[in-house]
């Protein structure tokens, strides 16, 4: 299947794995959804992920949090930049989610950061999403 846009294809599949209070959800692997788990990973969004071969594709599988009373951790995800219109911040201009509850995650020439790592590396970039 031809996506025109992986990150928001990846981003509904958290969504809707989360109102259904699945476990795990298995998506398309690539390169820039590996960082984007890691990212989730690390700031506690997810439990963990790892990278599978199903059917012969590599495919990325998260393990969802979840708190006790089985609300998911994760609240909201909202892309930013999509193919059609891109979003670019510059190192001064690094968008807060929600007044620092939540977390923005850019792709910098750096690599990709979380919006409290950009501004301690004083870089910009594209915005991709936020998350809460």
């Amino acid at each position: 299947m031809i996506l025109s846009d992986p990150i928001s294809d990846m981003l509904t599949r958290i969504r809707n794995a989360n109102m259904a209070e699945h476990k795990t959800v298995q998506i398309p692997h690539s390169r820039m959804k590996s960082e984007l788990a890691r990212i989730l990973k690390e700031e506690g969004y997810i439990k963990d992920y790892t990278t599978e071969n199903v059917a012969g594709k590599a495919t990325l599988v998260l393990f969802l949090k979840y708190m006790e009373d089985q609300k998911p951790v994760i609240q909201g995800l909202r892309r930013v930049s999509r193919p059609s219109r891109r979003h670019y911040v510059g190192a001064d201009d690094v968008p807060r989610v929600l007044g620092g509850i939540g977390t923005a995650i850019l792709s910098t020439s750096s690599g990709v950061f979380t919006d409290t790592e950009a501004r301690k590396s004083h870089v910009g970039g594209e915005v991709l999403c936020y998350i809460w």
